[in-house]
């Protein structure tokens, strides 16, 4: 008996020093500690997938493309690859009005968003939000974030809206649940083109206007399916001291989900005058930079928007976003976005006919690159 019982014993010990060196399946947590399982999963699922592999994504590819608007199962990419993008971008900011930013009916935009979880697909969406101060748009430059803070003359305009907005993120709904949704607000604050941006409100008013609408629309709202994102724009950050420019008005680890990037400059661009190789080499250094700084707090990562207006050169996808992401081990992104495909002249993915369209399947056929279809489970566990 005392034999068989150290035998136990001995067997006990070994098991746990097995498990001691395993490594740990890493759960991360969301900001919002009441998130539904499913919001819990796909946040999980963006972490692990980023780690070898990255979706590729398309703003309002369900509504419209160069030509045609609104033809049920059409898209641009799907017409091109057979799928679907992984992950679909929209915007809210006029949701007052009925219409996105673009146009796009705010109530088929809701059937499109179902119909993409029900896919396996991933929502994101942004805001563009008209100026509270003036009535104009998000490229009105008078100063209104002060005025939409606790206390200000517009706040209540701003609460308002913030309540049409959960409306609609409530009635986003497959059954009785509430589809994940990956929320950008306040994008490319580091930049001077928005009402929100960079000297036209301090990085104070920036920071707690973000920490109120995460507060308000978690605790008075309880919107428990939002993985909230943070996605300064590249262009601005400088080159001193990159994550400097990078944190510049980061609200902290609790109200941040995501560190996304949004980086038009360094892809190809004409305007920079930095060679292609320098641009690749910066953008690389980014990428790196965002993939850090999330592993150390916990948070996944994205190039939450890119693009080449136009897609002037034809390997763009490969050479501009696929081979820095694959030069570097240290790059981790779970999925790059490009924008919208609004007609030929204004347009960011290739659409049938186009000269990159070669250039884009075989983008699309590495296995590092993911569509929609090649998803599997990414609200579950």
């Amino acid at each position: 008996m005392e034999k068989h019982t150290l035998k136990i014993f001995a067997s006990v010990l070994i098991l746990a020093s097995m498990l001691a060196v395993m490594p740990a399946l890493a759960q991360y947590d969301l900001l919002d500690h009441k998130a539904t399982k499913e919001t819990k999963n796909l946040f999980n699922n963006l972490i692990k997938i980023a780690d070898g592999q990255i979706m590729f994504g398309h703003q309002d590819d369900m509504a419209y493309g160069v030509g045609w608007e609104k033809i049920e199962g059409k898209s641009d990419v799907k017409d091109i690859v057979g799928s679907f993008p992984a992950v679909h971008g929209w915007d809210l900011g006029r949701i007052k009005t009925g219409k996105s930013l673009d146009g796009i009916s705010i109530d088929d935009m809701r059937e499109w968003m179902k119909s993409i979880y029900t896919r396996g697909g991933i929502n994101t969406i942004s805001l563009h939000w008209d100026n509270f101060a003036t009535g104009g748009n998000s490229w009105d430059l008078t100063p209104a974030v002060k005025h939409i803070l606790p206390g200000g003359s517009a706040h209540e305009r701003y609460v308002q809206q913030l309540d049409e907005l959960a409306d609609f993120i409530q009635s986003v709904k497959v059954g009785k649940t509430m589809v994940p949704m990956i929320f950008r607000p306040f994008h490319e604050h580091n930049g001077d083109w928005f009402w929100w941006g960079k000297g036209l409100c301090t990085e104070e008013e920036y920071i707690a206007i973000w920490k109120f609408t995460v507060d308000y629309l978690r605790d008075e709202k309880k919107l428990h399916n939002l993985i909230y994102a943070f996605s300064p724009d590249a262009s601005r950050m400088g080159t001193t001291n990159l994550e400097a420019g990078y944190l510049y008005g980061y609200p902290g680890d609790d109200y941040v989900d995501m560190l996304g990037i949004d980086d038009y400059w360094n892809v190809g661009r004409d305007a920079n005058k930095l060679s292609l190789d320098e641009q690749k080499a910066v953008f690389v250094e980014i990428l790196e930079l965002v993939t850090r700084l999330a592993d150390d707090k916990g948070k996944a990562t994205a190039i939450t928007e890119t693009g080449l207006e136009s897609i002037t050169n034809p390997d763009w996808f490969d050479a501009h976003i696929l081979s820095p992401i694959k030069s570097s081990d240290k790059i981790k992104m779970s999925y790059v976005l490009v924008w919208r495909n609004a007609n030929e002249k204004h347009h960011y993915a290739p659409y049938p006919g186009h000269a990159s369209v070669d250039g884009f399947k075989k983008f699309c056929a590495d296995d590092a690159v993911l569509m929609e279809d090649d998803l599997n489970g990414m609200y579950r566990k």
